[in-house]
């Protein structure tokens, strides 16, 4: 037995373009969060430490759906939850009080600045690791 053989695979059909989306949702994160706390953080230190743990959420994402297996699976479904936790909280944040947040995050106004992909992102992801257990 390969060391592949017997893991559930992610990464075929809607999980390639997955993997796709996070890894480009964790590049913009990250050099975002970066730039923003190196420069400027003292401007919006709240928005720019949530911009950073966006971001550390799409990496892990991102792992977990190449490495592939159950437990990968599993931790990636609690990660999107997660992060679909954080969109709406933050979201509703960023809407109710404005004032907290001088500048945006990745998940302010819903990912309204990315297209709105922050809030899709984990509704799609959620969808496809349930599909891929039923499927193993």
């Amino acid at each position: 037995m390969t060391a592949t053989e017997g893991t559930t695979r992610l990464v075929k059909g809607p999980g390639m373009l997955l993997v796709w989306l996070y890894g480009v949702m964790s590049v913009g994160a990250v050099s975002r969060s970066i730039y923003q706390i190196a420069s400027e953080f003292d401007r919006a230190p709240l928005a720019y430490s949530l911009s950073a743990v966006a971001a550390v959420v799409y990496v892990f994402i991102t792992y977990t759906l190449v490495r592939g297996g159950e437990k990968a699976r599993r931790a990636a479904l609690v990660c999107c939850a997660a992060e679909l936790a954080g969109v709406l909280v933050v979201g509703t944040w960023t809407l109710v009080e404005p004032s907290a947040f001088p500048d945006a995050t990745v998940w302010s106004d819903f990912g309204y600045g990315y297209v709105f992909i922050p809030v899709l992102l984990p509704l799609t992801g959620i969808w496809w690791l349930r599909k891929s257990a039923k499927a193993a």
